[in-house]
């Protein structure tokens, strides 16, 4: 099972993917796509499809996940997200994946065990589940690959259901 981890933005997207090898993940790829502010959303909202396209057909995976959108105040950053989102899902359905959301407290407790849990302590985790030297950076790549691992962690919970 691969899959692509998507922690949406228009300034910067964090992507990730990962591949369950049995009872291990492993660490595919990870990093961000980052969009001028000074060019227009359109163009902005363009190159983050094509780049999630690219790593679509890059990486072949079989799932993506992306984190759910969340805002309090600002409708405005909101709404701008949401079109991220939106290009990010339109690159999905061209490619047959399909996709699964995921609210920030789950991803915590999937990665951490608390949903509360800071950024440091989610990245700690990160570094420790994928056997990677040290805590991923960005913070949006790190974001991206703690998606990917709550959508794993999720695979195997259900499957344990069963």
């Amino acid at each position: 099972m691969r899959i692509l981890g998507i922690d949406p933005g228009t300034a910067t997207t964090g992507y990730a993917v990962i591949q369950r090898e049995g009872g291990n993940l492993v660490h595919i790829c990870s990093g961000v796509i980052r969009t001028s502010a000074v060019s227009p959303m359109p163009d902005r909202l363009a190159a983050i499809h094509d780049r999630v396209l690219e790593l679509i057909s890059e990486h072949s995976p079989d799932v993506l996940a992306t984190e759910r959108l969340f805002f309090s105040n600002n409708v405005n950053t909101a709404f701008q997200v949401g079109g991220a989102i939106g290009v990010v899902l339109l690159a999905a359905a061209k490619c047959g994946l399909a996709w699964s959301e995921y609210r920030p407290n789950e991803v915590k407790m999937a990665v951490v065990g608390y949903g509360a849990a800071d950024k440091k302590q989610v990245q700690y985790m990160v570094a420790r589940l994928l056997n990677l030297k040290a805590a991923p950076k960005p913070d949006d790549a790190a974001d991206a690959l703690a998606i990917a691992i709550c959508h794993a962690n999720s695979l195997r919970m259900g499957a344990a259901a069963d």
